[in-house]
């Protein structure tokens, strides 16, 4: 690599930083021997592109202090880094984009969500009728600081069925499960603070951290939860304030968490002061109620998000925190602060609705055993393409597959997609971009038989 080539690594290096907002208007830039160290060059270039930078007019000399960034310089927020289609292709906020924008003639087997038609619409049209002829008050008004009680009373009683008693003033109620994660995050991160992740993991979780600009280091996932041995070892060296996780049918893995597993994992928490969030939203999937860390741990330090998306509908949207009673005390006063108040007191009294009445447990019930016939279905059908699942999950809509040969996930993403599909290949998944070769598919999006046309078309192009 030539001088000039260095020079512009280390310029964009510093772009970058200002980009993310990891440096700040009027901040101080690494010294100069100090960022030679880290971009392995010499002294004299890291002189040579700060001084161009301060040509620019992005950052500023002080004679005898060092580089700082021009005052008044605010860069917007860059989340998105990648460019190129097959970069895109493992883009969290990309392959987001295309689930959520596609029309109705685009097949969606990567993404997140159930069928409109697996969903309860005879309860929540009822619901939102019985809604409809309420209070003026409800129909109008701001929702209350913690949430809807009767939906709160509801969430109570069955956390005490799985073996988590909880008080009143140790839940709120959010506008959605994405906005409990943010507001632990704002509640618990400053800029620069490291968390912990499963790799793979959820991909927005790497998005939403993005957008905290912190650290993010990651824990290889097994059938049993995260390797405790490198779990150890990450606590130790990169000292994480958060670890984030998914305890029932992990997504996109579809694994659960033992017992054995469980335990040792917040031994070794609690040991290194890391608080958990415990995203539990595919809980209701499950066949029978496996281990829970925010039971084990009584919420000392770990907290419980959820919602009723996967369940009910993603469009009248409602999530929930459980977690110390001073913590949701703050996190109350967050969510007024940015919110103004809790979430659609209209959405809350929907799904109340639909809990209280008997209809909820035959509709899990119902979704339950359609869901298992179309696992079987689905695997029936991938295999014939020689795309086998990492592991049979007890439950969900997912199954985390590897594909043939060591193909390119992303390539065939790309290819699929020309054809109206949407997929989710596995490094959208992974920290790490170790999962090339990796799929993650929902089974109630893949009753369309085009989708297993276009996958073996894209195979064999592949091939």
């Amino acid at each position: 690599m030539d001088m000039g080539t260095r020079r512009h690594a280390v310029m964009d290096a510093i772009r970058t930083r200002i980009e993310a907002r990891t440096l700040l208007p009027g901040d101080r830039l690494p010294s100069v021997r100090g960022f030679a160290a880290t971009m392995k060059v010499s002294p004299a270039t890291v002189v040579d592109a700060y001084e161009r930078l301060v040509a620019e007019g992005l950052i500023r000399a002080q004679r005898g202090s060092g580089f700082y960034v021009a005052d008044g310089l605010l860069q917007p927020l860059t989340l998105m880094q990648s460019s190129t289609p097959q970069a895109r292709a493992v883009d969290p906020f990309w392959v987001s984009r295309q689930s959520l924008d596609a029309g109705d003639e685009v097949l969606r087997p990567g993404c997140g969500w159930l069928p409109a038609d697996w969903m309860p619409q005879e309860a929540l049209s009822r619901a939102m009728r019985q809604v409809a002829r309420s209070s003026p008050a409800l129909l109008a008004d701001y929702g209350s600081t913690r949430g809807s009680p009767a939906l709160r009373r509801l969430l109570l009683s069955r956390f005490a069925e799985e073996g988590l008693v909880a008080q009143a003033d140790q839940l709120m109620l959010t506008s959605t499960g994405t906005q409990a994660l943010d507001l632990n995050c704002r509640f618990l991160l400053r800029p620069g603070d490291t968390v912990l992740i499963d790799d793979p993991c959820y991909f927005n979780f790497q998005a939403l951290l993005k957008a905290h600009q912190v650290k993010v280091v990651s824990v290889p996932y097994t059938v049993a939860g995260p390797d405790l041995d490198a779990f150890e070892t990450v606590l130790e060296t990169e000292r994480p304030r958060l670890y984030l996780t998914n305890s029932a049918l992990h997504n996109p893995t579809g694994a659960t968490l033992s017992a054995q597993v469980a335990h040792r994992l917040l031994t070794l928490a609690t040991r290194h002061g890391v608080s958990i969030v415990e995203d539990d939203i595919f809980a209701d999937f499950e066949p029978e109620t496996s281990v829970r860390l925010a039971a084990l741990d009584g919420l000392a330090s770990v907290i419980r998000i959820g919602s009723f998306s996967k369940t009910l509908s993603a469009s009248i949207r409602c999530g929930y925190i459980a977690a110390r009673a001073d913590w949701i005390d703050g996190l109350v006063d967050l969510q007024v602060a940015t919110n103004f108040g809790g979430p659609s007191p209209i959405a809350a009294d929907i799904i109340a609705q639909v809990l209280s009445g008997g209809g909820y447990r035959k509709h899990l019930d119902i979704l339950r055993r359609r869901l298992s016939h179309a696992r079987r279905d689905v695997e029936k059908r991938l295999a014939e393409l020689g795309i086998e699942p990492v592991l049979r999950p007890r439950g969900g809509f997912y199954l985390w597959c590897r594909l043939p040969d060591a193909t390119d996930a992303a390539m065939i993403a790309q290819r699929a997609l020309s054809q109206g599909v949407v997929l989710a290949p596995g490094n959208v998944f992974s920290l790490t971009q170790t999962a090339s070769n990796l799929m993650r598919f929902n089974v109630a999006q893949m009753q369309d038989r085009r989708i297993d046309m276009v996958l073996a078309q894209a195979l064999r192009e592949s091939a």
